[in-house]
């Protein structure tokens, strides 16, 4: 997150220095400046314009706090220190301007955190703390290889359809048949299933998370997330229903940025009405799976979120996944929902009323409780399909391709792999 400003040698330099606009604050930093030993004489009166004037003539310090406050231009500001910064400083801001695409510009631009004023003494001692334990945190080589790393959301066109199901699934077969480090960010906050399919604790990660998204980072999520396997790691809540979650988005887009450095795989169960609040959570994902079920409002609600993800989400792939599906029980026949939705249905999965009950009864996926299933054999076939788009060429060909491909039966070994 900090890419303004890499690893260099910061051992000469002053541990912290801070710039802030007003006389409440100075006093919140002088505070800490006590707490943590540092001289109080480091932070100064002045916003981002006097940093960047400072730093221009004097060295940058380990950890650097600026206020945002009387800053016009926020991000063309930033970029300025950037230019004055010395390599290895950490810089922490605080404004008050509660917006997520502004938070989300300000990580971009690499800061290492935003807080909002008024700040407290704890939120900010939590902070420098948190941009020690990153001075302090192992070099990585920049030459090595980083991971790839797909993210996945899959939305239900209505309630019932089967997406919990699916995205659960999804998530245990890349983690288990795949060997994949994949987390499963369950966003139905109230009433996710995720931890729950799994015969698992959802515990509080997720709704801490939440209240304090300037405490996500990768000990937080190694902390606060439940091990399903070795490979998959679930962030889940039973948040009470009398406890309505007040919150601008920021942590959702902190989560997944934590997510794509934490595992080769993420797959997001995102209930359709997050989109409208949180329209940013599907900037970064690379596949958007639908699932509908053959009925009238199913399509209807199908061509309301594909003219949605076509608008806001333009270079998401989007896969149509049909769940449910009974051989000759249909409210509309899938070539007059193609016709409706205008685009073909990428993949139909069968309604297998005894392998869902099954997995339920042990706490189980389908895709490992009845591997044999034709429910499970569609989940692997859509796992493959999601598989293909990590390539650079047009995906749509080669989705049509792994369709074939598993229909013929070449993944199918996965579920027989012990």
């Amino acid at each position: 997150m900090n890419a303004p400003w890499k690893s260099a040698s910061i051992g000469s330099r002053d541990p912290f220095m801070a710039y802030v606009c007003d006389d409440l604050t100075l006093d919140v930093v002088r505070t800490v400046c006590d707490d943590m030993g540092w001289p109080q004489e480091k932070a100064f009166k002045g916003g981002l314009r006097n940093a960047i004037q400072s730093l221009s003539v004097s060295a940058s310090p380990q950890i650097l706090l600026v206020d945002l406050s009387e800053s016009g231009d926020p991000i063309a500001d930033i970029n300025g220190l950037a230019e004055v910064c010395e390599p290895g400083t950490v810089v922490i801001a605080m404004g008050q301007v509660n917006d997520v695409r502004l938070y989300r510009d300000l990580m971009m631009s690499g800061l290492q955190d935003y807080l909002l004023k008024p700040v407290s003494p704890d939120a900010l001692r939590d902070a420098v703390t948190h941009a020690q334990m990153v001075l302090n945190a192992p070099k990585h080589d920049d030459s090595a290889k980083e991971h790839t790393h797909l993210s996945t959301a899959v939305i239900g066109t209505r309630g019932g359809v089967g997406a919990s199901t699916i995205a659960t699934s999804l998530a245990w077969l890349l983690s288990e048949r795949m060997d994949h480090l994949t987390g499963l960010l369950d966003l139905d906050i109230h009433f996710g299933t995720g931890a729950l399919a799994l015969d698992l604790e959802p515990g509080r990660g997720l709704t801490d998370a939440i209240d304090n998204p300037s405490r996500i980072d990768g000990l937080f999520i190694e902390r606060a997330m439940i091990k399903a396997n070795d490979k998959l790691s679930i962030l889940s809540a039973e948040a009470a229903i009398s406890n309505p979650i007040m919150t601008d988005g920021s942590a959702f887009f902190q989560l997944q940025e934590e997510f794509r450095a934490a595992f080769e795989n993420t797959i997001v169960d995102l209930p359709r009405n997050m989109l409208i609040a949180y329209p940013h959570l599907l900037h970064d994902v690379n596949v958007a799976v639908v699932v509908c079920e053959l009925t009238l409002a199913s399509a209807r609600d199908a061509i309301r979120l594909l003219a949605w993800l076509k608008t806001n989400a333009p270079s998401c792939q989007t896969l149509v996944v049909a769940n449910k599906v009974q051989a000759g029980g249909v409210e509309i026949s899938r070539k007059d929902f193609e016709s409706s939705i205008e685009r073909k249905i990428d993949l139909v999965i069968p309604f297998d009323s005894k392998a869902t009950a099954q997995a339920a009864k042990l706490g189980k996926p389908v895709v490992d409780s009845v591997r044999s299933s034709k429910v499970a054999s569609g989940i692997v076939t859509l796992a493959e399909m999601i598989k293909s788009t990590g390539t650079p060429e047009p995906v749509e060909e080669e989705v049509k391709s792994a369709s074939k491909k598993s229909m013929l039966g070449g993944f199918k070994s996965l579920l027989a792999k012990k």
